[in-house]
């Protein structure tokens, strides 16, 4: 299987990125073929420039691969930190740029207005590991979970991948090295079982 996994956390330190090799290291074990993009390290471009809105624009190399990767993916392994209730802008732009019309979704052309596209990824499975300060009762309570809403309602759902999967590791700036080895291994144990 091709899995696309995209990390967004710019400390190369960061527990997001131990979340990223555990994930990468797990799916080449299985013999899977990885797509990573660190999208900090690729410094990657968030802004979406009204000439690529288009559904059928040219564009450049670096979105082109992006897409091609996106298309032939049979799945998604998301990995970033809870900043704000939302993925880091990096990542919302890379949603904006990747996640195209004609590629990801489609509007049916008989559509009366609801707005609800066809989702058109080949993948099957996603899931998106993220990291938090927040107390889980706090997050879902007092935030109503918008990283759940965001992930599996607004984009992969409507992209059509219905079997999706989102795991919390939180509170990242108290935990201790076991707890984040214990952590590390359900990341393992997850990928591996999914994928």
């Amino acid at each position: 299987m091709k899995i696309s996994v995209i990390l967004a956390h710019p400390d190369t330190s960061s527990f997001n990125h131990a979340i990223a090799n555990t994930t990468v290291e797990a799916l080449r074990k299985k013999g899977h073929e990885v797509f990573y993009h660190d999208l900090y390290q690729e410094n990657f471009d968030p802004l979406l420039p009204a000439g690529e809105i288009p559904k059928d624009v040219p564009l450049p190399t670096e979105i082109e691969r992006h897409c091609n990767e996106t298309a032939e993916a049979d799945g998604f392994v998301i990995i970033h930190p809870n900043w704000w209730g939302m993925p880091p802008a990096i990542l919302t732009g890379w949603v904006d740029r990747i996640m195209r019309p004609g590629l990801a979704y489609e509007f049916l052309e008989t559509d009366s207005g609801e707005g609800v596209p066809i989702g058109l990824l080949k993948a099957h499975k996603a899931i998106v590991f993220n990291t938090s300060n927040t107390e889980t009762v706090r997050e879902k309570t007092t935030f109503l979970d918008p990283l759940e809403t965001i992930w599996k309602n607004c984009i992969f759902d409507l992209c059509g991948i219905q079997d999706f999967h989102r795991k919390m590791f939180n509170i990242i700036v108290t935990s201790s090295k076991e707890q984040r080895e214990n952590w590390l291994s359900e990341v393992r144990e997850t990928v591996s079982a999914s994928f």
